[in-house]
C-alpha cells in the first residue's frame, strides 16, 4: 500500500523528524515520516515535504497531531480543522504520499487527504478507537502500546493490544508501535499480526534526527527502567495527555515533593530554555511544558521532557538511519528464519 520494500516506519516526532531523517529512512526502503508539530503552517509543510522529495524518490509521509482543545468553542474548533486541512494539503503538494494522524478523530481529514493523493494512517490506543478510525475511512491503523515514548494513547501492552486489533480490524492493515527497537521486536510484531512497525525511540538515536546530542546519548545509555509513564507531568498547554519520558531532574523534584498537582509543582512557571522551531521565532520554554528537545535547544536539558520508550533497552548506539533500517531488516529476517 505504501510502496516500500520494508514495513518499517519512523515516527514523525515533531521538530526532531525533519526532511533529512524521513528521506534517509525511505531511501533505505522503509517509510520515513516528517514531523509537523508545533504550529507548522501549510506552507512550511509543503516546503519541508518538497525538501524530503528532493532528497529521495521513495515514498514518505508526514505526522500531524490533531488533538482537540476541549475548552474551545465551535468557531475555534472549526478554525483548527481548517488549519489541519491546510497542513495536509501542503504535504500533498510537497510530495508526501501519506499522512499519519494522532490523538483525535480522523473523519474530518480523510477526504481531503485522499483528494490530494495521501493515504491516511492514524495511531490509536484501543480497539474501540481503531474501529472508529476504520469506519471513518482510514487506510491503516497504528496500534500504540503503553511501552511507547512521547505522548501515549495506549493503556495496555502492545503485545496484548496488537493481536486483538489485527484480528478485529482485518482487512485494514495494523502497524505496531511501542516498545519495539530491534529486529527481534520487529519479528515478534509481524508474527503477532502486524503488517508493519512504527519506531520512534530507535530513530531518535540516529544521525539524521534533529535531536540534541546529549538527548541521544541519554537514550543510548538508558534502559526501559529509566523511563517513567506519567499522566500529568508535562501538561502545560496540553492537559490530559499521558506520556513516557526518561527520568530527569523535573521528575525527581516533582516526585520528591509528593507529586503535587499542576499549579503547585516545584519550579512551575520558570523558564528552562528557548524553543527554536524552524518555522517560528524562538520562544521561552516553561518547565512542565511538552516538546521535542532539538539540536538547537539552549537551556537546562535535564528539566526538559526527554521522550523515550521502553525500547531504549535495545537502543545501544547512534547510527545513520539507513544503517538502522538495514540492521532491523537483517535481524528480523534472522529471527523469522
Amino acid at each position: 500500500m505504501l510502496g516500500v520494500d520494508w514495513p518499517i516506519l519512523s515516527v514523525g516526532f515533531g521538530a526532531g523528524a525533519r526532511a533529512e531523517l524521513a528521506a534517509a529512512v525511505s531511501g533505505a526502503g522503509g517509510f520515513g515520516v516528517v514531523g509537523a508539530a508545533g504550529g507548522m503552517s501549510g506552507e512550511f509543510a509543503q516546503a519541508e515535504c518538497a525538501r524530503a522529495r528532493g532528497l529521495t524518490a521513495a515514498p514518505f509521509g508526514i505526522n500531524l497531531i490533531i488533538a482537540e482543545d476541549h475548552e474551545a468553542d465551535e468557531e475555534e474548533r472549526a478554525a483548527d480543522v481548517e488549519y489541519f486541512r491546510s497542513v495536509i494539503e501542503g504535504a500533498g503538494a510537497g510530495g508526501a504520499s501519506a499522512v499519519v494522524l494522532f490523538w483525535g478523530d480522523p473523519e474530518p481529514y480523510v477526504a481531503v487527504a485522499h483528494e490530494h493523493g495521501l493515504k491516511v494512517l492514524i495511531q490509536v490506543g484501543s480497539l474501540e478507537e481503531g474501529r472508529a478510525a476504520v469506519a471513518a475511512g482510514v487506510d491503516a491503523v497504528i496500534a500504540q502500546g503503553i511501552e511507547a515514548g512521547g505522548h501515549v494513547r495506549g493503556t495496555s501492552s502492545i503485545w496484548e493490544l496488537l493481536p486483538m486489533m489485527a484480528g478485529a480490524l482485518a482487512p485494514t492493515p495494523v502497524i505496531a508501535s511501542g516498545g519495539i527497537g530491534d529486529g527481534a521486536g520487529v519479528a515478534h510484531a509481524l508474527s503477532s499480526g502486524a503488517q508493519g512497525v512504527s519506531l520512534g525511540t530507535r530513530f531518535v538515536a540516529s544521525d539524521e534526527a534533529n535531536a540534541h546530542p546529549a538527548y541521544k546519548a541519554r537514550i543510548v545509555a538508558a534502559t526501559g527502567e529509566d523511563t517513567v509513564y506519567t499522566e500529568d507531568l508535562y501538561d502545560v498547554g496540553w492537559p490530559g495527555a499521558p506520556h513516557r519520558s526518561l527520568r530527569n531532574r523535573t521528575f525527581a523534584e516533582w516526585d520528591a515533593a509528593g507529586r503535587p498537582a499542576p499549579g503547585t509543582r516545584p519550579g512551575e512557571g520558570t523558564v528552562i530554555g528557548l524553543r527554536r522551531y524552524p518555522w517560528s521565532d524562538s520562544t521561552p520554554w516553561l518547565r512542565y511544558s511538552p516538546g521535542m528537545v532539538t539540536a538547537t535547544f539552549d537551556g537546562e536539558l535535564d528539566y526538559a521532557p526527554l521522550w523515550a520508550g521502553e525500547s531504549c533497552s535495545v537502543v545501544n548506539d547512534v547510527q545513520p538511519a539507513a544503517a538502522i533500517v538495514r540492521q532491523l531488516v537483517e535481524d528480523a529476517a534472522a529471527a523469522l528464519g
